[in-house]
């Protein structure tokens, strides 16, 4: 009888459970769609040309609202980057106007050097906050800040796989997510209904549409091809060094193998006459 009561209360939390996961699924932002990215992998390498692509739209529009303020200019010529010249990265840096301070201390504005990082489009977050209603988040962390859940069983397929773009899977779907907000949600002044985003209302109206920035290199024009280059310029940001991390991570691990054999046959060797 105990074990009849058992199994029947146990049923009836399975239903329960599943119902409240059910009904807090309907009302949860739907998971962004896995993308093909050229650096994914332990063998993954950024694309050159779809990095200076992502920077475009970056000057010509994230840079209106949001800062950078981790990446310096000259990280735009290190290798493993987008690959601009040193040159080109002087003209680049000489378009910007750094405040600094003179020989007696006196703040001035000069023109910008590659040892500078970029310049914040706002003097603090107050005004960031005061133009925008919300403080837009710094360009050089939000690939390692967004992410989202994957839950199970995909986070222990993540493990061999080493799936770790959740980052610009998330940044992607929300570029990509606005739409109409269907009958019956409200969206509040000021805000902007977007699929994906958590809550499905962001304070960010549509950055990009199709045609807005122009490319040199004749890639498509459009809000999905946007949306991956600047998804991937935004990891780059966030992690500079990442080819050179993986190449030296993979090293490590040949020395390591190689190590471990060398160990277990020197002690094969010096134990060989003992029973």
């Amino acid at each position: 009888m105990t074990m009849h009561r058992t199994f029947i209360a146990l049923a009836l939390a399975a239903s329960l459970g599943a119902v409240g996961a059910a009904q807090a699924q309907e009302h949860a932002a739907p998971k962004p769609p896995a993308q093909k990215w050229s650096f994914a992998g332990p063998f993954g390498n950024f694309d050159q040309a779809q990095l200076q692509r992502g920077f475009k739209i970056y000057k010509e529009v994230c840079s209106s609202c949001h800062s950078m303020s981790l990446v310096s200019f000259r990280n735009l010529a290190e290798p493993g980057g987008p690959g601009f010249s040193e040159a080109q990265v002087e003209a680049l840096a000489s378009e910007y106007k750094i405040a600094d301070l003179d020989d007696k201390g006196q703040p001035i504005e000069r023109p910008g050097r590659p040892a500078d990082t970029f310049p914040a489009p706002f003097p603090n977050a107050a005004a960031a906050a005061a133009a925008n209603g919300v403080a837009p988040p710094d360009f050089s962390t939000l690939a390692k800040a967004r992410t989202y859940e994957r839950g199970f069983p995909w986070f222990v397929f993540d493990i061999f796989s080493q799936y770790q773009e959740q980052g610009p899977d998330y940044i992607h779907a929300i570029l990509t997510g606005y739409e109409e907000a269907p009958k019956g949600f409200t969206v509040p002044a000021g805000g902007h209904y977007n699929k994906y985003f958590p809550g499905h209302v962001i304070a960010m109206p549509p950055p990009l549409t199709d045609g807005q920035v122009t490319y040199d290199d004749g890639s498509p024009q459009t809000l999905e091809q946007y949306s991956h280059d600047v998804a991937a310029f935004m990891v780059w940001a966030s992690e500079p060094h990442m080819v050179q991390r993986k190449r030296i991570g993979f090293q490590v691990m040949i020395f390591l193998i190689v190590l471990t054999g060398l160990l277990y046959f020197t002690k094969k060797k010096v134990w060989s006459a003992v029973h």
